[in-house]
């Protein structure tokens, strides 16, 4: 039964958002989970996110997959947008950058989607999200999952659950633009 699932990569930023998306995506897809974000700084939330994605995987019983954390290289992509606000060119930068890595996984790993969790915050732009992913499922010629899991009170489902398991949940996005 298992197999008869198409397989799906899961960028996954933290385990606040992952718990939810996660636990519906499970039901219909062969799913794994991405972890690479680096635009999260300090290192200290970042090995904290880690940890915490490292341990409801576990729970889970979802394979995860570790990307590089160079925080310098993506400190250099989004140059010049330091002072952006929250869901402006920064941030359409950096969700590129994410979902762009997603896809050459996917791609290169034979997957047949690749979605993210970034949707479920009510701090991400969804369409531009959606804009992104479809533009990158064209080009690396793989299918990108075009959902906004908040809706539905996703992002509501996975505050409970957080809380319900209790999974660190910060109160920025990650870079440090946006503390």
């Amino acid at each position: 039964m298992e197999k008869n699932k198409p397989k799906l990569l899961l960028h996954i930023c933290c385990a606040g958002c992952g718990v939810y998306v996660g636990r519906e995506l499970a039901k219909d897809w062969r799913l794994d989970w991405y972890f690479y974000n680096p635009s999260i700084y300090p290192l200290s939330e970042y090995r904290i996110r880690e940890q915490e994605v490292t341990q409801l995987a576990d729970e889970y019983k979802i394979r995860l997959l570790v990307g590089e954390y160079d925080h310098k290289i993506w400190l250099n992509r989004i140059k010049g947008h330091e002072q952006d606000p929250e869901r402006g060119g920064r941030c359409v930068i950096c969700c590129k950058d994410r979902l762009e890595k997603t896809a050459r996984k996917a791609k290169r790993d034979n997957y047949d989607y690749f979605t993210t969790t970034l949707t479920v915050s009510p701090h991400k732009d969804a369409a531009a999200i959606s804009r992104l992913g479809n533009e990158l499922a064209r080009q690396y010629g793989v299918k990108f999952l075009d959902r906004d899991f908040k809706k539905k009170d996703g992002f509501k489902k996975s505050c409970v659950l957080s809380k319900e398991l209790g999974l660190y949940r910060q109160n920025y996005c990650g870079c440090e633009f946006s503390r």
